[in-house]
């Protein structure tokens, strides 16, 4: 039988508890955001079709939403891995920001092991593992590979 240990912080690494309290913790994080929040272990995904400077202001209310929901439950966000990619043809590329940090314009990015570009296409060689119906998780099978109207951008925190 294990013996009983102190626990200083946290939930011990690999206990079933573990999830479900962590699930409960970030359960409140996307209250107010008016986008698409993917959450997915330590990584958060804002994502929006941006065609109007409204829809630019709402992914933008999101992001202090998120930077306030992060101070006020003590977690840091590495705004070093904090990246947009603009996606689409015509993208007027609008800028944001991360607190008073404006976030850098990204042409590919690196999502759970898929190499994904600014035209939604990926890297065959860093989908070893995926079939096709996996390439792009969260996006419904008719926008795989189909660029959307001006300014689809997606912020990658």
């Amino acid at each position: 039988m294990s013996r009983w240990r102190p626990v200083t912080s946290g939930i011990p690494e690999g206990s079933v508890l573990g999830p479900v309290l962590f699930n409960i913790f970030v359960g409140d994080m996307d209250s107010g955001i008016e986008h698409t929040l993917g959450k997915f272990a330590d990584d958060t995904k804002p994502s929006s079709a941006v065609n109007t400077l409204e829809g630019r202001d709402a992914i933008q209310r999101g992001l202090g939403r998120l930077e306030r929901w992060a101070c006020v439950n003590l977690i840091k966000c590495n705004e070093t891995k904090c990246r947009v990619l603009h996606t689409s043809w015509g993208n007027p590329k609008h800028k944001y920001r991360l607190g008073d940090e404006g976030m850098e314009s990204s042409p590919e990015e690196k999502d759970l092991g898929v190499l994904v570009d600014k035209k939604l296409k990926h890297d065959p060689a860093t989908c070893t593992h995926s079939s096709e119906g996996q390439l792009y998780p969260g996006l419904h099978p008719q926008q795989r590979g189909q660029q959307g109207e001006r300014g689809d951008s997606a912020p990658l925190c």
